[in-house]
């Protein structure tokens, strides 16, 4: 009978133990965790064990795990090395020049025209390489680069124009000064306030519409009216 006894006391123990692990698992701080979790709640990167439920280390808690490195797409390194090699060297010279973005000087046809001419002395009355003056220079580059036909002297190109404010010159646009008495000087507005014209002390070059000769003398923008 006593062995009897003890048989049923070790029985229920183990009933007993068996039944509570099946509800909860103590954890370190002496509270209560469920051990069974809704599939929902479950990380997937998480195992199950007889001690309850153990995290790995690629779980979203855990703070020493390094974020990922960025990728850079190759389509996007394909692109910016096709963008760089694309840009010419007569795009780098001028830009660099003008102190304007390299990407900002598209009209290849135009900067080809100013390499070509830049240089040639001025000479009144010129039309060709060995000499030619302000207006020559304009007329021939907006007819070769965009196809406008203009008169061939200063004045004629004043009247034949839109008159505009220096602030809304755009590419393309005639500039108009006052260099000996009324229009008498002409250039072709690039960027940054810069403009190309065939100076009498220069020749052919580049120059700041912001410098204190050209500031005081600058009359308006004419732009051409293709209608």
């Amino acid at each position: 009978m006593k062995k009897l006894t003890i048989l049923c006391c070790g029985f229920l123990l183990l009933f007993t133990a068996q039944l509570a692990q099946g509800q909860a698992s103590v954890n370190a701080t002496g509270t209560l965790t469920p051990l069974v979790q809704n599939a929902s709640t479950q990380n997937s990167n998480s195992v199950f064990t007889p001690e309850g439920l153990i995290k790995t280390p690629w779980t979203a808690e855990n703070k020493n795990v390094k974020k990922p490195t960025p990728v850079v797409k190759k389509s996007f390194l394909k692109e910016t090395k096709e963008l760089i090699e694309s840009l010419s060297s007569l795009q780098y010279k001028y830009a660099m020049m003008m102190n304007v973005n390299v990407e900002s000087l598209k009209n290849v046809a135009l900067l080809g025209f100013i390499d070509d001419w830049f240089g040639t002395r001025y000479r009144l009355g010129g039309t060709s390489k060995k000499g030619i003056d302000c207006s020559a220079l304009t007329g021939s580059l907006l007819m070769a680069v965009y196809g406008f036909a203009l008169p061939r002297t200063a004045r004629e190109q004043y009247k034949a124009t839109e008159h505009i404010k220096k602030e809304e010159l755009k590419e393309g646009d005639l500039v108009f000064f006052n260099t000996t008495g009324g229009v008498s000087h002409v250039g072709l507005y690039l960027d940054n306030d810069y403009f190309l014209h065939a100076s009498s002390s220069n020749g052919v070059t580049i120059s700041n519409l912001n410098s204190s000769y050209y500031a005081k003398r600058f009359i308006c923008g004419g732009r051409v009216n293709i209608n």
